[in-house]
């Protein structure tokens, strides 16, 4: 819950970030404000999967320090010159220990960070940081095959989940 693409809430409607001058000063403002310890990494290109429908902010410059995005310098609410290819991910240290008493219980429905298209849980293991892996698309939890699957595969699921 605290990895994905950034998706900001805003007159009802969620939308993206693009990520033309995404860095990490950005990334940690989002890491920080959702609870979600310091930022690793602050991706670009969509690493989590293009998003949909507005693209809120574009040409975000962060000192890092700042309560939120908004707080950032920008061009303006839904002004861009971006598709959803480049929409803006993060990577944070921490995880959400308890997701009901951050700012995504404020908003409706869905967790600002991560797309549910790229939800992912580790289930029948001896605690939240090990077990089966399954990935949630259209709609529903499935397995992972291991064909091909290796220790950098399990390390960038282990650093996803923020199990270190």
């Amino acid at each position: 819950q605290c990895s994905g693409r950034v998706e900001l809430y805003h007159n009802g409607s969620w939308g993206t970030v693009c990520d033309d001058g995404w860095d990490l000063a950005a990334a940690e403002v989002v890491c920080r404000r959702l609870g979600c310890g310091t930022a690793l990494v602050a991706l670009s290109e969509a690493q989590f999967g293009p998003g949909s429908g507005n693209i809120f902010l574009d040409d975000v410059q962060c000192r890092g320090d700042e309560d939120n995005l908004w707080d950032c310098s920008h061009r303006g609410t839904a002004i861009h010159n971006c598709q959803h290819k480049e929409d803006a991910s993060v990577i944070c240290t921490g995880t959400l220990a308890h997701p009901s008493s951050t700012i995504a219980s404020r908003v409706p429905t869905r967790f600002p960070l991560l797309s549910q298209d790229m939800s992912l849980r580790l289930v029948n293991g001896e605690d939240a940081c090990s077990g089966r892996l399954e990935v949630f698309h259209n709609g529903s939890w499935a397995t992972v095959c291991d064909d091909g699957w290796d220790m950098q595969d399990a390390m960038v699921v282990c650093r996803q989940l923020g199990c270190g």
